[in-house]
């Protein structure tokens, strides 16, 4: 039997690189040995270059900075310009297994790349994954499509920024609290929530940090839920996922740390809610134009749901939701990794 080559892309440069990393390593000890030769990349190496990593935000996570140690524990780790050369430290490979999160893995930058070098890969082409990183532009779409989306003020320009007029823009346009976010980033980094127009500046400077284009959007109360979704053109919808923090609010910390978070499979909704909730979810996915699997977040506000936003590549750590839908559905991480190995290489 002749071994599918998968190169495992992780790492990376973004502020999200210890959720990569452990996303990555989870990937590496569930592929199965008989099918696959496999192998870690680092999107961060580039021929010996000392990378230079984003700020993760305040606090680190045990969890997830471990995966560091756990990545150098592996041996040689390939540098991502050894994917283009037959003689480099690994393989060129028949597909590329994209772990990366956040800006240069999941905006369409690697994927750029990969699609110049003909390899396959996994998830979404270029023109979804640069929509769905950034929150303005999906939030555009999605709404062209009839998708229910949370009132927002944005801000694409940030060079003459006067936060005496932002604030009376959002005084006059919603109403607090608010949540002020970067427009691209993920893992809720940069992220805060606003009480009052006194706090809109210190958040605003927090959200500065890691993008010059930011989002604010009304705060909805309610079920968070998310919806998992896999396929190229057949879509399958994964069991809802209900989310509750056990702090109130969905943030790094709750989202990263085992136990901070409960998810409850299948979502605590009536079901015609959950059937409106998966036919959000698929139109989603379609308007951005997704391939392989989606992760679309949503809040249910009474019986109104809003579409937060979609994720190109669900983070695939001990804690993340994407593997427990599957697991829900009967689908095992080896499988739900075969499924997507699959869908990246169908039509090649």
């Amino acid at each position: 039997m002749i071994k599918i080559k998968v190169a495992v892309l992780m790492g990376g440069r973004s502020s999200e690189r210890a959720v990569s990393l452990s996303t990555g390593k989870m990937i590496l000890d569930a592929l199965n040995p008989e099918k696959y030769d496999t192998f870690p990349v680092d999107a961060a190496l580039f021929g010996g270059d000392k990378p230079q990593i984003e700020a993760c935000g305040d606090r680190e996570i045990a969890a997830l900075t471990n995966a560091e140690q756990a990545l150098k524990n592996l041996g040689t780790v390939g540098a991502i310009t050894d994917l283009f050369s037959s003689n480099g430290l690994v393989k060129r490979p028949d597909v590329v297994f994209i772990a990366l999160h956040g800006k240069y893995g999941e905006d369409g930058t690697v994927q750029g790349l990969l699609e110049l070098a003909g390899i396959p890969y996994t998830g979404s082409g270029v023109l979804a994954s640069a929509l769905a990183m950034d929150k303005i532009m999906a939030k555009k779409f999605l709404a062209l499509e009839g998708v229910p989306v949370i009132p927002a003020v944005d801000i694409n320009n940030t060079n003459n920024l006067n936060i005496r007029d932002l604030t009376l823009q959002v005084t006059s346009k919603l109403s607090y609290p608010v949540i002020v976010k970067p427009s691209k980033q993920g893992s809720t980094i940069g992220m805060s929530k606003v009480e009052s127009e006194d706090e809109l500046a210190t958040a605003v400077e927090t959200a500065l940090k890691y993008d010059d284009q930011l989002l604010i959007e009304k705060f909805i109360t309610g079920a968070e839920i998310t919806a998992g979704v896999l396929g190229n053109d057949d879509l399958i919808v994964l069991p809802l996922v209900e989310i509750v923090p056990s702090g109130g609010f969905y943030d790094y910390e709750a989202k990263y740390t085992p136990g901070a978070t409960e998810e409850i499979v299948p979502a605590r909704i009536p079901e015609d809610i959950a059937e409106e909730a998966r036919r959000l979810a698929i139109v989603s996915h379609r308007a951005l134009g997704c391939k392989g699997m989606s992760r679309v977040d949503m809040i249910l506000n009474e019986r109104e749901i809003y579409v937060l936003e979609v994720n190109t590549i669900p983070g695939m750590t001990p804690t993340s939701l994407l593997p427990r839908a599957a697991q829900a559905a009967g689908i095992s991480f080896p499988d739900l990794l075969d499924k997507l190995i699959s869908l990246a290489l169908e039509g090649k």
